[in-house]
C-alpha cells in the first residue's frame, strides 16, 4: 500500500488509537480536535458516560501497547447488582467462566491514548473545530479559537469525529448517500455516589449497579477513588420526566420515592440533577462509510449508537483492529481496495450493533428484575457449558468474544425459540435428571446449531 499521509478528524478514543496505529505502520499522521487539550490542568475532560471496556476493546488497546497502562486503571465488573424497589439486591453474573467487564474512566483513557499518539510522533491540533469537508477535494475547513478560519488539504482523511462527525454530514449531502439519525425519548444525567471513609466504596465494588424502574433506569459504575458515576436515563416528557422535575422539593420526592437506598448515599443529588447537563441519545447510519481512496469514516462517525450494550467504544476499537488486520491481509493492494473491504467487513456489524444495543434498553429497564428473565439467564449459562461448542449467549458473544456483532443478531430468534421450549417444561435443573428429556434437548440443540449455522 502507498504510503500516504494521513489527516484524522478528532482526538477522542477511537481518533488518538487510530492514530497511534496507522504511525506505527510507518504512515505520517496529523490529528485535528475541536476541544483544548484535556490534559491541561485549565481543562476539564467533560462528564460522560462511563465506559465498559470489554474483549473487542481490550484486542485494540493490546495492539497500541497499552493493555499494562490501562489494566492499572480498569476496574473489573463480574456482574449485574440489581437494585430493587422492594429493596432485594440480586446479583446476575455476566459470564459463566467469571468473565468481566471493565469500568474505566473516559477521561483518563482519552488522555493516555493521546500521550501514547505524540510519544510515538503523531501531530495533534487542537481547538481546530472542523466546519465542513469537501468529499471530492479532501479540502478541510476548521474554526479556530479565536474565530478565524484555516483550510488543510488532507491526502488520506478519517473522520473520527463522534456522533456530529463533519466528514459524516459532508458525506449526507453527496449524490446516492443514504443516511438516518434518530433520537430516542430518553436523555441521560450524570450523577455521583461519593466514596466513603478511606477511599472505600459504598457497594459493591466489582459490579454493575442497575435500579430498573420500567420506563426508566439508574445505573453506577465503580471508580478507582472508592466513587461511583451514576447515569440516570429518563424520558425528556411525560410524567416523570425531566420535563416534569425540576424543583429540590420535586427532586427529593422523585427519589426517595424511586431510589431510596441510592438517595442515602448520594449527599449531593440535588445540586447533580440541577446543574449536570441533561443529554440526549442518538443513533446514526450512514452509507457508503468510504469515499473512493480518499476518506473514510470510523467509530461514532461511522455508526453512533445507544449506550446500553457497552459497546460505542469497543465497537470503534474493533473498527481500528479489522482496519489493521485489512492492511495487513493486502499490503499490496491501493487505499481504494482495502477501504471498500474495510467498509463490507464493518458495515453490516455497525448496524446490529445499533440494533443490539436499542434491544438491550429493554432488557436492563424492564427485565433485569423479572424472575423468567433471571431464569433464563440461568439456563443459559448451564446451556454455555453443556454445550459448549454450540451454544453461546447473545449477551456473551457480544461482550466476550470477537463474534461478529451480525452474527449475534442472527442468533437471537433461535435462541429466544429454544429457550422458549425449554422453559416450557418447567423446572430445568430437575428435567436434567432425566434421560427422556436430555435425550429431547440433545435434539433441540441439534435444530438449534442447524438455524443458526444458515
Amino acid at each position: 500500500m502507498q504510503n500516504r499521509k494521513i489527516t484524522i478528524l478528532g482526538a477522542g478514543l477511537v481518533g488518538s488509537l487510530l492514530g497511534i496505529l496507522l504511525k506505527k505502520k510507518g504512515y505520517e499522521v496529523e490529528i485535528f480536535e475541536r476541544r483544548p487539550d484535556m490534559r491541561t490542568a485549565a481543562v476539564q475532560a467533560g462528564r460522560s458516560i462511563n465506559l465498559a471496556m470489554s474483549t473487542r476493546g481490550w484486542k485494540a488497546i493490546e495492539l497500541a501497547g497499552l493493555k499494562e497502562e490501562i489494566e492499572k486503571i480498569a476496574i473489573p465488573m463480574y456482574g449485574r447488582q440489581i437494585h430493587n424497589l422492594d429493596g432485594s439486591s440480586p446479583y446476575q453474573a455476566y459470564g459463566k467462566n467469571n468473565e468481566a467487564i471493565y469500568s474505566v474512566s473516559r477521561g483518563e483513557l482519552n488522555k493516555k491514548l493521546m500521550d501514547l499518539a505524540e510519544a510515538n510522533g503523531v501531530r495533534i491540533h487542537f481547538e481546530h473545530r472542523s466546519n465542513k469537508v469537501d468529499v471530492a477535494t479532501n479540502v478541510c475547513e476548521f474554526q479556530l479559537a479565536d474565530g478565524s478560519f484555516i483550510t488543510h488539504q488532507a491526502d488520506l482523511l478519517f473522520g473520527a469525529d463522534g456522533a456530529y462527525s463533519s466528514l459524516r454530514t459532508s458525506y449526507s449531502f453527496t449524490d446516492r448517500t443514504d443516511y438516518t439519525q434518530a433520537y430516542i425519548e430518553h436523555g441521560y444525567k450524570e450523577l455521583n455516589i461519593p466514596a466513603g471513609a478511606g477511599n472505600s466504596f459504598l457497594i459493591e465494588k466489582n459490579a454493575l449497579h442497575i435500579w430498573p424502574r420500567k420506563n426508566f433506569m439508574l445505573i453506577a459504575l465503580p471508580n478507582m477513588d472508592g466513587s461511583f458515576t451514576c447515569t440516570l436515563f429518563f424520558p425528556f416528557e411525560g410524567h416523570p420526566s425531566f420535563e416534569s422535575i425540576k424543583t429540590e422539593e420535586e427532586i427529593r420526592q422523585f427519589f426517595g420515592e424511586a431510589f431510596p437506598d441510592a438517595v442515602a448515599i448520594m449527599p449531593t443529588l440535588v445540586e447533580d440533577f440541577l446543574h449536570n447537563p441533561t443529554s440526549s441519545l442518538i443513533t446514526t447510519r450512514i452509507y457508503p462509510w468510504v469515499h473512493q481512496d480518499k476518506s473514510a469514516l470510523i467509530g461514532d462517525a461511522a455508526h453512533a449508537i445507544v449506550p446500553f450494550y457497552g459497546q460505542g467504544m469497543n465497537a470503534g476499537f474493533e473498527d481500528c483492529s479489522v482496519l489493521m488486520e485489512l492492511m495487513n491481509e493486502h499490503a499490496d493492494e491501493d487505499w481504494a481496495f482495502v477501504l471498500q473491504r474495510y467498509q463490507e467487513a464493518r458495515k453490516p456489524n455497525g448496524d446490529a450493533v445499533l440494533q443490539l444495543a436499542l434491544q438491550n434498553f429493554i432488557e436492563m429497564r424492564d427485565l433485569v428484575a423479572d424472575p423468567k428473565f433471571l431464569e433464563r439467564k440461568k439456563i443459559e449459562k448451564e446451556l454455555g457449558k453443556l454445550y459448549p461448542g454450540t451454544f453461546n449467549s447473545i449477551y456473551e458473544m457480544v461482550s466476550f468474544s470477537h463474534t461478529p456483532y451480525q452474527f449475534a443478531m442472527h442468533c437471537i430468534k433461535a435462541q429466544d425459540e429454544l429457550l422458549g421450549q425449554i422453559m416450557a417444561e418447567g423446572s430445568f435443573e430437575d428435567n436434567l435428571q432425566q434421560p427422556t428429556f436430555k435425550t429431547r434437548l440433545d435434539s433441540w440443540m441439534e435444530s438449534y446449531r442447524l438455524k443458526v449455522s444458515n
